[in-house]
């Protein structure tokens, strides 16, 4: 069932070595884990789980007969008359009397015990097939479960990944507002010597400002990373200390002049996502057959004993109306016993016309279901092939970055020495400036975006 969750993991992280972290640095293993451990949904779906499970038990019993026991003790007339008289499912027996003239008061106790068995021992396969019932939505919802565990682990990593790029966003700020300040001061002492005009100082003013914004907006960006990576884990929001090796280096089984490994260690029909609308399908299949066997008749067996006691003498008649006695105990024991079996067969012939519609309706069902399974086949397919697409715009991109970055920290260098000397204006050295900064924030990007490539992948 998790066998999809692991390969995913092992996708995801087969170029990290072991390492010995520290304890305060949050994996993104752990976070997974934990993330598995807390999360409410997946807590709900194992509960749903355990419910299915239960159903299956249910109905694997109920192909057991119904054996009920009924004891009863009572007060009261015999006064009878010649009629006939319905006994539902054999758990009535009718206490009578001889025939009176007219109306009497006697009465006495009496009592009636018995054992009662109905048993449905064929029905065309009716309780099997309610069982397959029960373990197909079994499947359903086990599914159901693996599907969200797998949901959440992308969520968890896509949540870690976007805090690791935020953190590194204000390395990036931080950098540049280091940059804004160094420049602050130059332009300054310039200034004062003379060297350069006063509005110098106002353009160095205006950079440090902006440079300090940058960096207060990547700090607001990652505290929003944290608490929502927090969330997703269950846990209370708190600064993490992420796994660096996701910033120093790319997953080593996309590096190398062979590309991007296109092969995949993992069916794609096992994708968690297609498993639960099979099981979908497989249910709707089962409550089709189910449907069918309510054409066909149930035998049953049954059996009744039976134990009766009453006051009431056996010359009890119009001609001997005394013989009788209000002794308790007399009345409640069993002074005569009885025995029936036998077999029968119920068949609703109008129920073949209500089956045949409910049948073809749960067919029509099955045949939406089974369209979704191909929607959802075809939508992951276009994404496996998009997948291998970003994998290698994002290699292209992470090969690149530290092309541009280069190149602009010599262009910066080379107008920051200008600017010293006096041969270059403040303009040319903050254009510069913001070069730097963007090539510096594209190489965390660029980094980041391989991870978040091979994680699309896996999802």
């Amino acid at each position: 069932m998790f066998k999809y969750r692991i390969a995913f993991l092992g996708a995801l992280m087969a170029s990290l070595q072991a390492f010995s972290s520290q304890a305060q640095v949050l994996t993104l293993k752990q976070a997974i884990q934990t993330a598995l451990a807390n999360y409410p949904t997946i807590k709900a779906k194992a509960n749903y789980v355990k419910a299915s499970q239960a159903s299956v038990k249910e109905a694997s019993r109920e192909y057991l007969p119904d054996f009920t026991l009924s004891g009863q003790q009572d007060y009261g007339t015999v006064n009878a008359q010649d009629g006939p008289l319905y006994s539902y499912k054999g758990l009535s027996v009718s206490s009578s009397g001889p025939v009176l003239p007219d109306q009497s008061g006697a009465a006495s106790f009496g009592s009636l015990y018995l054992a009662n068995i109905n048993w449905d021992f064929f029905s065309f396969g009716r309780a099997k097939e309610r069982v397959k019932v029960a373990k197909s939505a079994l499947s359903l919802d086990s599914n159901d479960l693996s599907q969200e565990m797998f949901e959440d682990e992308v969520r968890v990593a896509g949540a870690y990944l976007n805090l690791l790029a935020a953190q590194q966003l204000i390395t990036a700020a931080q950098s540049n507002l280091d940059r804004a300040d160094s420049l602050q001061k130059t332009v300054l002492a310039r200034v004062k010597g003379q060297l350069n005009p006063g509005v110098d100082s106002s353009q160095a003013n205006a950079e440090v400002s902006s440079a300090k914004i940058s960096l207060t907006n990547a700090i607001d960006y990652e505290q929003t990373a944290a608490n929502q990576l927090a969330q997703l884990m269950g846990v209370p929001a708190q600064p993490f200390v992420l796994d660096s090796q996701f910033v120093d280096r790319i997953p080593s089984g996309l590096a190398g002049p062979s590309g991007p490994n296109s092969s995949s260690v993992v069916d794609p029909k096992q994708h968690p996502l297609l498993k639960y609308y099979e099981a979908r399908i497989a249910l709707s299949q089962e409550q089709t057959k189910y449907l069918r066997t309510g054409n066909w008749p149930t035998f049953s067996l049954f059996g009744v004993g039976q134990g009766r006691g009453t006051g009431f003498d056996y010359n009890y008649s119009a001609t001997n109306p005394d013989a009788y006695t209000q002794n308790y105990l007399t009345g409640v024991g069993i002074q005569r016993t009885n025995y029936l079996i036998g077999v029968g067969v119920t068949w609703n012939l109008t129920s073949t016309l209500r089956v045949h519609q409910r049948v073809v309706a749960q067919e029509f069902n099955t045949m939406a279901l089974a369209n979704e399974y191909d929607l959802i086949d075809q939508r992951l397919s276009a994404q496996r092939v998009l997948a291998e697409t970003k994998i290698k715009n994002a290699l292209s991109n992470y090969e690149e970055a530290p092309v541009q970055v280069k190149a602009a920290s010599d262009a910066y260098l080379q107008k920051s020495v200008l600017y010293k000397n006096g041969l270059s204006t403040i303009v040319d050295l903050t254009q510069t400036f913001y070069v730097l900064n963007r090539a510096e924030t594209d190489r965390y990007i660029a980094n980041n975006n391989v991870w978040q490539a091979l994680l699309f992948k896996a999802a």
